[in-house]
């Protein structure tokens, strides 16, 4: 399963029923449903409403693996995936570079150094 189908999967679920229906079941909009069937990313927090209610992990979706992956992987990974002139192994690869600078960070600032212009 990729990003790229939850569009189809959004639609198939659905099925006949209508969008302003299916929209107020899932907690979005008529207009945010037929955008994100369209093909369009949601956001993080529609994102999540919409594989709740399709009964799938973003994982799932995202082709990640279960257990391996963190939040803030997840949310990496939506973003770039939803480039489609992006190489998956490169969005993979972004996604963790972003994860563990994230960590990176937090960890200097519980030591109390993070002054990052020393990166740049």
């Amino acid at each position: 399963m990729t990003l790229l189908r939850l569009g189809a999967m959004l639609r198939d679920r659905r099925g006949g029923r209508g969008v302003r229906e299916v929209g107020l079941e899932i907690g979005i909009s008529p207009a945010t449903l037929t955008r994100v069937e369209g093909g369009r990313l949601p956001d993080i927090a529609t994102f999540q409403k919409i594989c709740s209610w399709l009964k799938v992990t973003p994982a799932e979706v995202l082709d990640l693996s279960p257990g391996t992956t963190t939040p803030a992987d997840t949310v990496a990974a939506v973003h770039l995936r939803a480039d489609q002139t992006l190489p998956e192994a490169a969005a993979a690869d972004l996604a963790h570079l972003i994860v563990v600078a994230h960590r990176e960070l937090a960890r200097r600032a519980q030591k109390r150094r993070v002054d990052v212009s020393a990166w740049l």
